[in-house]
């Protein structure tokens, strides 16, 4: 796991213009979408076993379970915020953020941060409220809680650093904003010394102690004829190895970016809308029609395409040992091999579709559905 590093520094307040952008629910309406394929029946090439459940409340909001050594935190639309033992399931703490949520969980495994519907970021500690902050403008990525500071990328396309223990404004800086933007997580890492966030289709850098712009990359640029074919942002989550991110454009391309030079390594045309992971060599990825890819990430080629999973809504991945692994809009989550996407296993949770990409802590994998069903799978 590679964790966020920013030194303890005191940063300069930068003010910038406050701006105001549309938000888009998703992708424009369209014609209705194919009916999946039956699947076949489910023949178990890896031994898999559930082993403990929980339960919280609804998701409807874009969830981003936060991973921490042995511990998960994920939330609820409600504004409860859950801490869990990915081991055994277990409680370790509860708290609430008092009104429904927009965006979350950020965490460094000691303060976790949500934001909220009326636009407010709200921090914890232990599961006691640490403090409260108004944003000017609405958000719907988990902040960053990095370096003793929390970090949280506006739908404004706006940057703002607040300090972790009083919440205090550190500084913000704006950008253009465009018509329309993505109610859907984007990008916000840290790698190394630098904040790196998704800007419209560039991957950007910046200082964390200033908020100045260090390096822009794009991975995309604008296409189309309207605002809805040109709106290119960033989505999470991204794969990153050492200093180099992969990430993918809204329904226009994924690539590869070098943070220690600030260039792009390579993109390719791709039409998806979540976030991508991956190893040293491949990159995997779901397209809008429930396509798996693959790619080589030295160049880019495609290594391979499963098209069984083809028109169901499929998560982003989630790399496991052997493993690429999807959840879809029924519930059920799909181990497809790293080597070629041939089926290797299919999960049962609940009939409400998987919330949120997979993610894997304490040898467990966790899995969170729609109607708030969290769900711990180990190897047999």
């Amino acid at each position: 796991m590679n964790t966020p590093r920013f030194p303890r520094t005191r940063m300069l307040p930068l003010v910038g213009s406050l701006l105001v952008a549309a938000v888009l629910a998703g992708c424009a309406a369209g014609s209705p979408r194919p009916k999946p394929a039956e699947l076949p029946a489910n023949v178990a090439l890896i031994g898999v076993r559930q082993a403990w459940s929980a339960k919280m409340p609804a998701v409807s909001f874009p969830l981003q379970v936060s991973v921490r050594g042995n511990q998960v935190a994920l939330a609820g639309d409600d504004g409860t915020v859950l801490t869990l033992d990915a081991a055994s399931g277990r409680e370790l703490s509860r708290a609430s953020a008092g009104e429904p949520l927009a965006a979350g969980v950020g965490s460094d495994g000691r303060v976790s941060a949500v934001v909220t519907r009326t636009n407010r970021v709200v921090a914890f500690e232990g599961g006691k409220e640490l403090w409260r902050h108004k944003l000017a403008s609405q958000s719907y990525t988990a902040p960053l809680v990095a370096g003793g500071r929390v970090f949280v990328l506006g739908a404004d396309r706006s940057l703002t650093a607040l300090d972790g223990q009083s919440g205090a404004l550190l500084w913000r800086v704006t950008r253009p904003a465009e018509p329309l933007v993505l109610r859907q997580a984007g990008v916000l890492l840290a790698v190394g010394d630098t904040l790196v966030a998704g800007l419209a289709g560039r991957m950007v850098g910046i200082d964390p102690d200033s908020g100045s712009v260090r390096w822009e990359a794009p991975v995309a640029a604008s296409r189309g004829t309207n605002d809805v074919e040109r709106l290119i942002d960033l989505v999470g989550v991204v794969n990153r190895q050492g200093t180099e991110v992969c990430a993918r454009a809204f329904q226009t391309a994924v690539g590869c970016v070098d943070t220690a030079k600030g260039s792009v390594r390579w993109t390719k045309p791709a039409n998806g809308a979540t976030g991508v992971a991956g190893d040293d060599n491949m990159l995997f990825g779901a397209e809008a029609d429930g396509k798996v890819m693959a790619w080589r990430v030295a160049s880019g080629e495609r290594a391979w395409i499963n098209e069984r999973l083809q028109w169901r809504v499929l998560t982003g991945p989630l790399v496991l040992g052997r493993s690429v692994i999807v959840g879809d809009s029924t519930g059920l989550v799909h181990m497809l091999s790293r080597e070629n996407g041939s089926p290797l296993n299919r999960l049962n949770t609940d009939s409400s579709g998987v919330a949120a990409t997979p993610v894997a802590a304490a040898d467990t994998l966790v899995v969170v559905t729609h109607s708030g069903g969290v769900y711990g799978f180990v190897p047999e």
